[in-house]
């Protein structure tokens, strides 16, 4: 076997044999190899070594190499190219720090009705225009990115879309056909779609736009300028190179580039300081992470997790709101000198269509909230024991209702009473919060079935949002019709009327709307009444109820009276363990089950004790009573029929019963006085 290798001078047209032959015939002389090695041979050399160059894995970045004897070739997989496949496809950057960027490509041949168009794509962004294609007169092709999916129009038929969104920062490999009049696009391998389309015809001079169009107006309309990385651009195989340019790649002529750069850099994301309450910000590729204090949260760390850094009284509990938050709290008020005062702070821009407070009190007719500014007040109160709500506003002129004075007066009074020293829930309402005006609802303690609407319509309460005084706790100080109980946190719209100013709380209240108290002396927080349940007066494992400076006591069944000190049913407790009771007098008796006894027929006793059993029987203990083992010739529940007699052999016997003899040869029985028959 002879080795061969390229004839070194080149004279030749065809290229040289590489390898080995053997066996080689000419003029079906079998050719020696020692024969002509020395004469004419140029590198040929006797055997045949070989080294498959593959073997030490020259290719780069998932190269597959191809052995060439004495040499190998790398095919490159995409963006790679380069002998060993080392080098990469320099990457364009769009939309660095938010510049607006674009490029532009004339094609030089004409590409037919079929094209493709393929390209890698790295993006945060969830819009944005990729590439138009366009002639002298139109544009004919259309890519964009359309909430994070890429997205391809033909003229201006149907749109193709991508089943998924691909702006996570990730790589991604487009890929879209135009073949025989249907439009296929492909993310990552993955056919997302088909669709039948109009023709194209790409000729030479049609040019390509990418990440954006001259016109801002125009590129809006896709999503805007384009913002991320775009590498290996390729037009049916003809590559869109931004930067490296060389006439043997093969790429399109660049027209122009507007502040595109080499290489995929990201925005230093952190410069513009996004992580808010302390969070410490770290930069990602167009995009940015917050490490949050344990007290924050949410990805900017701007929600405050403000009750877990106690800002509160300890009397008090906190209440996250969406911006901030609020202390709530029970307050005590018991004269004049404890009416509490609020304003609005001027940023007031909800409408106040409600009013929400807990209540606790025995005073059968007190103010608990008033306000007024000119015409227009609202006072509510107990009276004769009912809730009670008067409401006076100013009317439209679209109004209908009281046009002769220009006012109209909502009256809501509830169905029960409140002044019974326990708490209550009051939640007061526009029925119709959106309208200029409507009728009010009262609802207490939750029960729907038992609200009550008002009859007239009126207006919402906004002429509170700012320079009004709102008394809580009276009409006004020293103005008399005091309450004298407690108020939970109320709330106007849902914005509260604290008890703790602010400095009293531990941190700055940042919500926008707020009322802020104007009182001369504080509120008293918690709900001071009198420790009228400590020591408890209720007898006879009676529970008591504080209903403010007095107190109610719930009985233990079989006991009455205000301390459960009456007894009213000596068998309501059901003292008799196994037997039944039965009332006598101021006691009672138990009527004990079989197999108990004592007084209240707990002691359990031996059943067998005093059993009936007769003739030597043995009595039995079983369940609730006994039973007898008889003797032999005895039967009966009680053993105590008389015995039998038997007689007879091994292979038959005969049995008399009731005290009858039987005679052993005749195998008969001698019945007693009063019994017949043969046995």
């Amino acid at each position: 076997m002879s080795r061969a290798l390229n004839d070194p001078s080149g004279s030749s047209s065809f290229p040289a044999f590489i390898g080995c032959m053997r066996d080689v015939f000419v003029d079906w002389q079998l050719v020696v190899p020692e024969e002509w090695l020395s004469d004419s041979a140029v590198n040929v050399s006797p055997g045949c070594s070989h080294r498959d160059r593959c073997l030490d894995k020259p290719c780069q970045n998932r190269g597959q190499c191809v052995n060439l004897w004495q040499s190998y070739h790398c095919q490159c997989a995409r963006p790679y190219e380069g002998h060993d496949c080392e080098e990469e496809h320099v990457t364009a950057r769009f939309g660095h720090e938010d510049f607006h960027s674009y490029a532009a490509f004339t094609i030089t041949e004409d590409l037919g009705q079929n094209l493709s168009v393929s390209l890698f794509l790295r993006t945060r962004r969830q819009n944005g225009l990729l590439l138009v294609l366009t002639n002298s007169s139109s544009p004919y092709l259309h890519m964009w990115l359309d909430a994070g999916r890429v997205t391809v129009r033909i003229h201006n038929s149907e749109s193709l879309k991508a089943r998924r969104a691909i702006h996570d920062g990730e790589v991604h490999f487009l890929n879209i056909e135009v073949l025989d009049g249907h439009l296929s696009l492909h993310v990552a391998g993955e056919n997302q779609g088909e669709i039948e389309v109009r023709t194209v015809d790409v000729q030479a001079g049609d040019r390509a736009f990418v990440g954006g169009l001259l016109e801002k107006r125009t590129t809006s309309e896709f999503g805007g300028f384009f913002k991320g990385c775009i590498q290996d651009l390729r037009i049916s195989d003809r590559r869109l190179q931004f930067f490296g340019l060389d006439a043997a790649v093969g790429s399109y002529p660049l027209d122009l580039m507007e502040k595109v750069i080499a290489g995929c850099s990201g925005d230093n994301t952190c410069t513009r300081n996004p992580c808010l309450n302390g969070g410490i910000c770290f930069s990602e590729w167009d995009d940015f992470t917050c490490t949050c204090p344990s007290s924050t949260a949410g990805r900017r760390c701007e929600e405050v997790k403000w009750c877990e850094l106690s800002p509160c009284p300890a009397a008090s509990e906190c209440k996250m709101l969406q911006q901030g938050y609020e202390c709530y709290s029970n307050a005590t008020f018991l004269n004049d000198s404890t009416v509490m005062v609020y304003q609005g702070n001027g940023r007031i821009t909800r409408n106040i269509t409600s009013l929400s407070f807990t209540i606790r009190t025995r005073k059968r007719n007190a103010a608990i909230l008033h306000a007024e500014k000119g015409s227009s007040f609202i006072t509510v109160s107990v009276q004769d024991g009912l809730l009670f709500m008067e409401l006076q506003s100013s009317m439209n002129k679209e109004d209908k209702e009281e046009r002769e004075n220009g006012l109209s007066t909502v009256s809501l009074s509830s169905k029960r009473s409140i002044s019974d020293g326990e708490w209550h829930t009051a939640h007061l309402f526009m029925t119709a919060p959106w309208a200029q005006s409507s009728r009010w609802t009262l609802v207490l303690d939750e029960e729907i079935e038992e609200a009550s609407i008002s009859r007239s319509q009126g207006r919402n309460l906004n002429f509170l949002r700012e320079g009004v005084d709102i008394y809580l706790g009276g009409l006004a100080p020293n103005a008399g019709w005091s309450l004298a109980g407690c108020l939970g946190t109320v709330e106007l719209g849902g914005i509260a009327l604290p008890y703790f100013r602010s400095q009293e709380v531990n941190l700055p209240r940042l919500q926008e709307e707020q009322f802020v108290q104007s009182s001369a002396e504080p509120a008293l927080p918690g709900c001071r009444g009198a420790s009228v349940c400590e020591p408890s007066p209720c007898l006879n494992n009676g529970q008591c109820h504080d209903l403010f400076n007095t107190y109610n006591c719930t009985c233990a069944e079989g006991w009455a009276g205000r301390r459960c000190d009456v007894l009213i049913n000596t068998c309501a407790s059901s003292p008799c363990v196994h037997g039944n009771c039965t009332v006598n007098g101021l006691t009672y008796e138990c009527t004990c089950e079989f197999g108990y006894t004592g007084v209240d027929c707990e002691e359990e006793v031996d059943v067998c004790e005093n059993h009936l059993c007769a003739n030597g029987a043995t009595c039995l203990h079983g369940p609730e009573k006994y039973a007898c083992l008889c003797p032999e010739n005895y039967t009966g529940p009680l053993c105590r029929s008389l015995p039998v007699s038997v007689c007879g052999d091994e292979h038959r016997n005969y049995t008399c019963f009731n005290g009858g003899n039987c005679t052993d040869r005749e195998l008969s029985c001698d019945c007693p006085a009063g019994f017949i028959g043969h046995r």
